[in-house]
């Protein structure tokens, strides 16, 4: 192997330690504590922040007995001080990976963890994203326009708004008399097989990011 074609990380012999980040209803921590909790998924949640006091994944985190702690951008005086202060905490619990589940927040990432950041969103990235691009505004985009087809997309976080390299995608249909409400249930249900298939590729130490393409490598 080559030094161009060193993956991201060795392949873990134990389960992978996320910190997982929220801003809404936490139903993607859900689906990732369920997964873990049937051994679907060899990894443990040691932390999850939330970005805001009220978003209902903060119960969904206590229900699942998950340490949770509240960081709000409003409490920090620039996106800075607020990335600081999360990434610190994810330092402190030793996390492998940081998942963004429904983190609505722009933060910055510190070196340490570059390329160990990764978002989940509704839609096949480049369509449909950016700000404002988040939940049933997705849907809604979606269906205004016409597309045909829809989906969810895994990818590595930089420092704009879903931007960073493309781990997978999964494709959804768009039917005729689909309401957000109805495809929002479809592309979730994808959402619930990429994530944690993009959190086991990173565990198995295949990932390579070269420019704005993540490969493959072999093991």
């Amino acid at each position: 192997m080559t030094n161009r074609e060193r993956p991201l990380s060795s392949p873990l012999e134990r389960p992978i330690r996320l910190v997982v980040l929220i801003s809404g209803g936490g139903t993607t921590l859900t689906n990732l504590a369920a997964r873990i909790s049937v051994g679907e998924l060899d990894a443990q949640i040691p932390l999850v922040i939330a970005s805001r006091a009220d978003c209902g994944g903060i119960q969904r985190a206590a229900d699942a007995g998950l340490k949770y702690e509240v960081i709000t951008r409003k409490s920090c005086a620039s996106v800075q001080e607020f990335s600081d202060r999360i990434f610190s905490l994810c330092a402190e619990v030793q996390a492998d990976l940081v998942v963004c589940a429904g983190f609505l927040a722009m933060i910055q990432i510190p070196k340490p963890f570059a390329g160990r950041v990764i978002n989940i969103h509704p839609s096949l990235i480049p369509a449909f994203c950016g700000k404002g691009f988040h939940g049933h505004h997705v849907h809604e985009a979606v269906l205004a326009r016409g597309a045909r087809v829809s989906g969810c997309t895994v990818h590595f976080v930089d420092d704009e708004y879903d931007h960073g390299p493309i781990i997978l995608q999964s494709v959804v249909p768009v039917e005729d008399n689909d309401t957000a409400d109805s495809l929002a249930a479809r592309v979730f249900a994808a959402e619930c097989e990429a994530l944690p298939k993009a959190i086991q590729l990173f565990q198995s130490g295949c990932l390579e990011i070269r420019g704005s393409r993540v490969h493959r490598l072999a093991r």
